[in-house]
C-alpha cells in the first residue's frame, strides 16, 4: 500500500488549512479563550507534578501525538464536515465536561481534570461540524484516553502481580545463564547487591504506553489486513512484558559489573530509552513476521500466486505469422 501519495496530499493542503484556521480566528476566539481558561491551570498542574514523574511521563507525548493526527486529519474532517451539520447532542456531552472539569478541580481528582479535555473536545466538534467530523477523528480522541491517569487503586492492584512476573521472569533467566542470583517478593538479590523492581520497571502505565505507541504505530501504518492489526494490537501486551524484562536484566547486570552507584545512574538516565527501544524492535519484529505470515498464506491459496495451480496466469503471447 502506498502511502507516499497521502502524506504528499497532506503536505500540499497544508498552507490551506493555516489559511482557513486564519480566517476562522475572529469566529473561534470566544472558544479558543474558553478554553484557555478551563484548561491552562490543568496543564500548569500537569506539566509541574504529574507529567514530570515517571509513571506519567507519557502524558505530554500523547497529548502531542494526538494533536499531530488531528491535524494531519483536518483536511479529511473539513471534507466531511462540507457543509457543516452541527449536532446538538453536542450541548450534553459539553455539560457532562464542565461538570467533570468541576469535580476535578474542586476535589483535586486528576483523572477527571484530564478526562473533561476530550469530552469538551469532542463537545465543541460536535456542535461546530457535526457526528461526521467527529467520526473522522475518532482515533486521536481515542488515543487521548490513555493520557488519562488511571485510580492509584487500580494501578497498585494490577502493578504488584506484574513486578512479581518481571521479578520473577528476570532471576529464572539470569539464573539459567549462570549468575548468583536471588529473589524474595520483588527484591532481587545479585552478588552483594539487592535490587528492588520499582513500580516504573513493569507497571500497567508503561503496558499503557507501549499499547498507545504501538497503535499509533497501526494507525500510521493502516494495514488493510484486519487479522494483523488486531493480532499486533493484541502481542503489544506480552511485547511489553517482554521489554520490561529486558529493561530489568540489564540493570541487573550493571549493576552487578559495575555497582550500584552505575546501576541507581542506569536507571534514572538510561533505562527509559532501553525500555522503549526494545519494544519498538519488537513490535517492528513482530508486525513483519505477520506480514510475511500472511503473505505466505495467501501465495498458499487457489489462484493466489503464478503456479501451477494458479488462475492468475499471464497470458502468452503468440508471435504472429
Amino acid at each position: 500500500m502506498d502511502t507516499a501519495a497521502p502524506r504528499d496530499a497532506a503536505a500540499r493542503q497544508a498552507p490551506g488549512v493555516v489559511a482557513s484556521l486564519r480566517s476562522a480566528l475572529p469566529e473561534w476566539w470566544p472558544v479558543i479563550a474558553g478554553l484557555a481558561a478551563l484548561f491552562i491551570p490543568t496543564f500548569y498542574r500537569l506539566f509541574t507534578g504529574a507529567w514530570v514523574g515517571e509513571e506519567q511521563g507519557h502524558g505530554p507525548i500523547i497529548f502531542f501525538l494526538a494533536i499531530w493526527l488531528i491535524w494531519r486529519k483536518w483536511p479529511e474532517a473539513m471534507a466531511a464536515a462540507n457543509p457543516p451539520r452541527p449536532s446538538w447532542a453536542g450541548w450534553p456531552v459539553l455539560a457532562v465536561g464542565l461538570v467533570i472539569h468541576l469535580l476535578g478541580r474542586s476535589q483535586n481528582i486528576l483523572m477527571f481534570e484530564v478526562g473533561s479535555i476530550l469530552a469538551v473536545m469532542a463537545a465543541i466538534v460536535l456542535l461546530k461540524f457535526g457526528s461526521k467530523t467527529l467520526r473522522v477523528l475518532w482515533f486521536p480522541f481515542f488515543f487521548m484516553l490513555f493520557m488519562v491517569p488511571l485510580p492509584g487503586e487500580l494501578v497498585a492492584a494490577v502493578t504488584m502481580p506484574m513486578k512479581m512476573a518481571v521479578s520473577w521472569a528476570t532471576e529464572t533467566i539470569l539464573f539459567g545463564l549462570g549468575y548468583p542470583i536471588s529473589r524474595s517478593g520483588v527484591v532481587l538479590q545479585i552478588g552483594q547487591y539487592q535490587l528492588l523492581v520499582a513500580d516504573a520497571c513493569a507497571g500497567l502505565q508503561t503496558l499503557l504506553t507501549l499499547e498507545a505507541l504501538g497503535l499509533f504505530y497501526l494507525n500510521l501504518m493502516r494495514h488493510p489486513s484486519a487479522f494483523r492489526n488486531i493480532g499486533l494490537a493484541i502481542l503489544i501486551v506480552p511485547i511489553s512484558f517482554a521489554a520490561n524484562v529486558i529493561r530489568v536484566i540489564t540493570l541487573t547486570l550493571v549493576t552487578y559489573y559495575f555497582g550500584d552507584a552505575a546501576g541507581q545512574g542506569f536507571l534514572h538516565g538510561f533505562a527509559g530509552m532501553v525500555l522503549f527501544v526494545t519494544a519498538l524492535v519488537l513490535i517492528l519484529a513482530v508486525d513483519s513476521s505477520l506480514q510475511w505470515w500472511i503473505k505466505r498464506r495467501e501465495d498458499g491459496k487457489p489462484g493466489g500466486g503464478d503456479g501451477p495451480g494458479s488462475t492468475n496466469r499471464r497470458p502468452v503471447m503468440k508471435e504472429a505469422t
